[in-house]
């Protein structure tokens, strides 16, 4: 009976630790059971989001089995959108507030954005992302980083955790130690930040140091390999990552949260079970079981590898119950955080149209580009489209064609792969060139400078039309340098219209 009692209660402390996703605008009958046995959290994706009214619905279901339950959100604003997936966010992404510089307005927008999570019942916010974007190769992070100089990302990092935090959500600095000077996707292998102790200090962590200064009481680990600490294992495995640098040297004492521990950075050398085991044992306090692992299934293999691992001697039992009580301290201080939510004083009411605000003051026009404006016709819009890693939803839209067909109806789009033109299926002289002939031709692009399909593209269609317009929602570069172009940095909602409404003369500039 006693080793039964013992096991029963090993579950509760493995269920707890554990923050899985789930499929359908309803909660599912597992997940209920597992929430009524311990689990303490859940994680919302795009797929479980219809309008914030119905996420409101569905967390008030989720709480009836726990008050205190943490209802988690991938929700960075920008390009990485889960509460507006379906029409794009309404607010600008970090690049854009990086660009516009002004922490008070990063401060507003991460406020506005807190009231609607808020308002849907979330409690953490798996944002903002703290990486400093040191590397403009890097597939994973981009516009989702405030910039390349640390200490523009640390200010803004600490500006937008204090704005979501007074609306009452949680925020949850990422991907500790750094994840901007990297090549790789970790949604698919391990990348690997073979920087110096002393380079790491001063490029990847001041942002994370500032995160803690400002009271950020939860931190995403990132699932890459810094030698430099550890050579073997990536940070999210790592005690010396985790440990030794986030706690001892940082001094953070709240949660530690894992990247999707699905991701094929962890999972392919250590399988999603003994991934998880060695993250907990690690350090990790809750592990991320969102993306395409979200079955029940998932999280009772999980939970059966936890208390294996316990039996086993692989997983101390009091790192397991540490791990289960910082998630319970956590869950008490996010709820009273949300009940004390709304009444914070960065930024105006909700509703007051900041992120549309903060997306045209991070336009940029060259003056090639400021001649030639406004458009006296309605123009054909090229889109070039480059295939958007998985932290980006493909059905979130995008792009400048719909917002300028809304100002100008006579307007006409097509949007163009790399693929399709590298298989032949669709020619640029026959999409681009000739239904844009006689009338203003805009191009679109979302980092030429790091697709060379797109790069090339770019520079072959201004060369046929000089008088085209480029317009960048990505990084900015050098593809196409000596054309008219318009730099939105970033491809949110927001920026398209910002973009359209410079390129119609619409803006209130």
């Amino acid at each position: 009976m006693a080793s039964s009692k013992h096991s029963g209660e090993l579950r509760r402390l493995a269920l707890s630790v554990l923050q899985p996703g789930f499929v359908g605008t309803e909660p599912p009958d597992w997940l209920l059971r597992d929430i009524a046995d311990g689990l303490a959290s859940v994680v919302l994706f795009s797929r479980n989001i219809v309008s914030v009214e119905q996420v409101a619905r569905l967390t008030a279901r989720l709480r009836a089995e726990n008050p205190e339950l943490i209802v988690a959100i991938d929700e960075e604003a920008g390009d990485v959108t889960r509460i507006e997936s379906a029409t794009g966010s309404s607010r600008p992404g970090n690049f854009a507030l990086g660009t516009v510089d002004d922490t008070e307005l990063t401060g507003a927008v991460a406020a506005d954005l807190g009231r609607q999570l808020h308002a849907a019942g979330v409690s953490l916010d798996y944002a903002p992302s703290a990486d400093v974007n040191s590397n403009p190769d890097n597939p994973i992070i981009g516009v989702r980083s405030f910039g390349a100089d640390p200490a523009l990302v640390a200010r803004h990092t600490a500006a937008w955790i204090r704005g979501l935090q007074s609306s009452g959500v949680a925020a949850c600095a990422k991907h500790f130690p750094g994840h901007g000077d990297v090549a790789v996707d970790s949604h698919h292998d391990l990348p690997a930040y073979p920087a110096g102790r002393e380079e790491i200090a001063a490029q990847a962590l001041p942002p994370f140091r500032a995160a803690v200064e400002a009271g950020v009481r939860a931190v995403m680990s990132g699932h890459l390999l810094v030698p430099a600490y550890d050579p073997d294992l990536p940070a999210t495995l790592s005690r010396r990552v985790l440990d030794d640098l986030l706690r001892g040297e940082l001094g953070f004492d709240g949660l530690v949260v894992s990247d999707a521990i699905e991701m094929g950075a962890v999972t392919a050398r250590h399988g999603i079970d003994g991934a998880t085991v060695k993250a907990v044992a690690a350090g990790v306090d809750a592990v991320c079981v969102g993306g395409e692992s979200a079955e029940e299934a998932t999280v009772a293999l999980l939970v059966e590898a936890l208390v294996a691992a316990v039996a086993a001697g692989e997983l101390p039992e009091e790192r397991l119950a540490d791990a289960a009580d910082r998630v319970r301290e956590f869950a008490r201080w996010s709820a009273r955080l949300r009940a004390d939510g709304g009444t914070g004083s960065a930024g105006g009411a909700a509703g007051d149209g900041i992120g549309h605000i903060a997306a045209r003051r991070a336009v940029r026009v060259t003056g090639a580009a400021r001649d030639a404006l406004p458009l006296t016709a309605a123009p054909h819009v090229v889109e070039l489209a480059p295939v958007t890693n998985m932290a980006v939803g493909d059905e979130t839209p995008w792009g400048v064609a719909g917002p300028l067909r809304e100002r100008l109806p006579d307007t006409t789009s097509v949007r163009v792969g790399g693929r399709d033109l590298e298989r032949g299926t669709v020619a640029l002289e026959s999409c681009a060139l000739e239904p844009a002939a006689g009338r203003p031709l805009v191009i679109v692009a979302r980092d030429a400078a790091r697709h060379a399909w797109m790069g090339r593209a770019v520079t072959g269609l201004t060369a046929a039309r000089p008088d085209a317009i480029v317009v960048e929602m990505g990084l900015p570069g050098t593809a196409g340098a000596a054309a008219a172009q318009i730099f939105t940095h970033g491809a949110s909602a927001a920026s398209g219209v910002a973009a359209a409404e410079v390129l119609t003369g619409s803006a209130d500039r």
